[in-house]
């Protein structure tokens, strides 16, 4: 089966799970009981192809569809594919930060599919990811638009009052700067493999050059434009995905690490061609830019920005290679990714050369 315009195609034999008892589950959770019409027949099972920590399938009956979430088989880092978390965030997230999907059921019964799961309502509309659909064009002013969106979104998250939402007990307070760069350390180099670098130059320097944290709030902890669902009428935000690795922390370390990904027009040929967004359209936002615009418009500085630049390469390198070691060691075979290891390579040097700007 072919990728639909979502993303969405045939479920890898890897990640496949047993749908009737996924399908009954559900009928008895949600059908039965009345708090969702439109669970008639058998489900039609299809996987999104994005992303490469939790898995993410469409389920689509004939009156309503829903996204399942769950863990992928093999080595996990300790702190990743807590199902239940991510859930429970997102459940008590809606009712303040509107583009939240709404959350319909977790299952922790291992009888299921053998680990937790839930399933929330899928949200329609538009993703963008490295290509634009074929088709659609974006002049620089709507390109503009879009990533300036990006940004804006971003600091409404940011403004969320963790305490409003009942998420005041979600992070474990001030030091998160210290934590990620000590955290990161660690789980890198508990992923290594002998085919990349030891980073060990620049997590001193991080070590060196942390600073203080600047506030405490919420923050997403992977926010792309692949992450935001728009409308294709106008590419206003309709929804806010992948919730899995959000807490309370410091919101210069958010922008820093969703600026990692952020590939603009002057990147070089290995950059751009691995780009998982449209980031490099003529008309969108520098990486400069972006985060002058975050600052004028929270009145946080800026300082010492290269530690958040450098910061977030590390951390993406170390994703990567969290990724990467599952497929090194046999824990699946998804092609895609058999390569990781040469960017984790290539965000040393990149790392390197941001070092080499201060």
């Amino acid at each position: 089966m072919a990728e639909d315009r979502h993303g969405a195609g045939a479920v890898r034999a890897e990640d496949a799970f047993d749908v009737a008892r996924v399908d009954a589950w559900l009928k008895g959770r949600l059908g039965r009981l009345g708090r969702l019409a439109g669970l008639d027949g058998d489900p039609v099972v299809t996987q999104f192809s994005g992303g490469a920590s939790n898995l993410t399938y469409l389920l689509r009956y004939p009156g309503v569809e829903l996204i399942l979430r769950r863990p992928p088989a093999g080595r996990k880092a300790s702190s990743a594919h807590d199902l239940a978390r991510e859930y429970r965030v997102q459940k008590q997230l809606k009712p303040v930060f509107g583009y939240v999907p709404t959350m319909r059921a977790l299952c922790q019964d291992s009888e299921v599919i053998g680990g937790d799961f839930y399933v929330m309502d899928r949200v329609p509309g538009l993703i963008l990811r490295g290509r634009l659909p074929e088709g659609m064009t974006l002049d620089p002013a709507r390109a503009r638009r879009l990533s300036e969106t990006y940004v804006d979104t971003l600091i409404e998250l940011h403004r969320v009052d963790p305490a409003a939402a009942g998420l005041d007990g979600l992070g474990k307070g001030a030091g998160y700067v210290r934590r990620q760069v000590e955290g990161w350390t660690r789980r890198y180099a508990d992923a290594r493999t002998d085919n990349v670098p030891a980073f060990q130059d620049i997590t001193a320097w991080l070590a060196a050059n942390q600073p203080d944290d600047v506030a405490t709030c919420v923050i997403h902890n992977d926010w792309r434009l692949d992450n935001i669902v728009l409308s294709e009428a106008d590419l206003s935000v309709r929804g806010v995905l992948d919730w899995e690795l959000a807490t309370l922390g410091d919101p210069l370390m958010d922008l820093g690490s969703a600026l990692a990904y952020w590939v603009q027009a002057d990147d070089d040929d290995m950059v751009r061609a691995n780009r998982h967004q449209p980031s490099d359209l003529p008309g969108m936002l520098t990486r400069a830019e972006i985060v002058a615009r975050y600052c004028d418009r929270t009145g946080l500085a800026a300082d010492g920005w290269a530690f958040y630049e450098v910061f977030g390469m590390f951390r993406l390198a170390g994703i990567a290679q969290q990724i990467y070691y599952r497929y090194h060691h046999g824990q699946t075979r998804n092609p895609a990714f058999k390569d990781l290891w040469l960017a984790v390579a290539y965000l040393e040097h990149r790392c390197r050369a941001a070092i080499s700007r201060v």
